[in-house]
């Protein structure tokens, strides 16, 4: 069995606790039974069949119309039968259901408590239009709160807390973490408060429940729309983890390396202020920029010694081999002119085409950044990892010359707040392998030698350790 921290089980056995006070008025409060009845077995039914055809989450638009519906103890009551009784699909299976059970029911009641006190309920009786919609609003603004801190809650315990400091004191990350989710949710779960408040106003109409009922029709094909969306989307996920496992199967010096730079180029991302999608694609570039090794001999990869100048040219032709390999993946997007270009220089020095400052598709100096960060910080069989603060200095002081200082600035102010802790560390990074050169001394950042990190560097015949590594 899975374990969990104790701490994580005291948070969710408050969260149940404040669920079971939410429901304590029922005994002795009149409740119209039947509605609660209804509701709730259409939400667990719904909410199997969707969870088991791996098609969505929680059914929303059920329990947002029981909280436009019933009064708010009753409609807290409606989540818990298909939350307890659907499978949780992870370990430990009872906890899971538990905290799923918990935060829904104090996510209804929160809903519910909003839209009774701003009279939503005598709103949706006469349909009252349009001043029903500021009750709903309100609720589904509620609801997306409550689960925004309850998530917001686990997930800060799952991580062991706040982000450490690097080079200054580290601001809290926490409310930023809780705005982000309750900006990325409001939207969806405002989708599903329209189909409940439908759902309400067609339950109280002359029409009755069985017409309410018919708005799940429309509702659910969108869920299957949208599933088959999700569905492709893991496909592609699983095509560059094929393509990354090739890749560290035949380079094992760097094994991990590529999920490293494609978390790194994320951070820089955002901190640039990109959208959601953009980020995802640079997260792309960073995990598929080395995928070019793949048409690189393997002997060349892991040979002992200096490269000849002919070696290291077929070496430098991996950037041009990723491209071709990626080229017909369309969802990549601009990650495809990352992966060619992350070994060009502001100055004009890198490869494959020597391109200048701006001439540099801005994704691939992001991975450039990205990728000589992590390159110095990770332990490889010939050298030792650099501290993350001397890497960053050893950055600043390339920048200009190879690096886009503005990528550089980005990735300091990032690691500065949230620390540097990626999924696969640079301890798990090293592998048996041949010896390699003593590191020598630091290098200027210009000319060639600049950044020697493994062999799908320029100047990688001058022996790892030399300038500014980068792979």
């Amino acid at each position: 069995m899975e374990a969990v921290a104790p701490r994580t089980r005291a948070y969710v056995t408050c969260a149940a606790l404040g669920a079971l006070a939410c429901l304590l008025p029922l005994p002795v409060m009149p409740a119209p039974w039947w509605a609660v009845c209804a509701l709730a077995a259409v939400y667990a039914g719904c909410d199997r069949l969707l969870v088991r055809r791996h098609l969505a989450g929680p059914f929303y638009p059920v329990l947002l119309a029981a909280a436009f519906l019933l009064p708010p103890p009753a409609a807290a009551l409606v989540p818990l039968p298909g939350a307890l009784l659907t499978a949780a699909g992870q370990r430990p299976e009872a906890l899971r259901r538990v905290w799923r059970a918990a935060q829904l029911t104090l996510a209804v009641w929160a809903a519910a408590r909003v839209h009774w006190e701003l009279g939503g309920r005598d709103a949706v009786v006469g349909r009252d239009f349009p001043y029903a919609l500021v009750p709903a609003g309100a609720a589904v603004t509620a609801f997306c709160l409550t689960l925004t801190v309850l998530d917001g809650g686990i997930l800060l315990l799952a991580a062991g807390g706040p982000a450490g400091t690097l080079r200054r004191p580290a601001r809290p990350s926490v409310r930023r973490a809780w705005c982000g989710l309750f900006v990325r949710s409001l939207a969806p779960i405002g989708v599903h408060g329209l189909g409940g408040l439908m759902m309400a106003v067609l339950w109280r109409s002359p029409y009755g429940p069985a017409a309410a009922l018919l708005v799940l029709l429309p509702m659910c094909v969108s869920w299957w729309v949208y599933a088959q969306y999700d569905r492709e989307r893991a496909a592609h996920r699983a095509t560059i983890r094929a393509l990354v496992q090739a890749v560290d199967l035949k380079d094992g010096y760097t094994r991990g390396h590529s999920e490293r730079v494609g978390q790194a180029s994320m951070m820089i991302a955002r901190e640039l202020g990109m959208d959601d999608d953009r980020v995802e694609v640079l997260r792309f570039a960073g995990i598929l920029h080395d995928v070019g090794k793949l048409g690189v001999p393997t002997r060349l990869l892991r040979k002992d010694g200096p490269l000849t100048a002919e070696e290291r040219r077929v070496i430098e032709l991996h950037p041009e081999y990723g491209h071709e390999m990626v080229r017909g993946i369309s969802f990549l997007g601009e990650a495809r002119s990352a992966i060619l270009h992350h070994h060009e220089r502001l100055d004009g020095s890198g490869y494959p085409y020597g391109l200048r400052g701006a001439q540099i598709p801005e994704c691939a100096r992001v991975v450039a950044v990205a990728d000589a960060f992590d390159a110095m910080t990770s332990t490889r069989s010939y050298r030792r990892a650099r501290p993350v603060g001397a890497a960053l200095t050893e950055l600043e002081r390339c920048a200009g010359a190879q690096f886009d200082p503005r990528m550089v600035a980005a990735l300091v102010r990032a690691l500065d707040r949230d620390g540097w802790h990626p999924a696969v560390t640079a301890a798990d990074d090293t592998r048996p392998g041949p010896p390699r050169p003593p590191a020598g001394p630091a290098a200027p950042c210009t000319g060639p030698g600049t950044v020697a990190g493994d062999r799908a560097s320029t100047g990688a015949s001058a022996g790892p350790g030399t300038g500014t590594p980068a792979s």
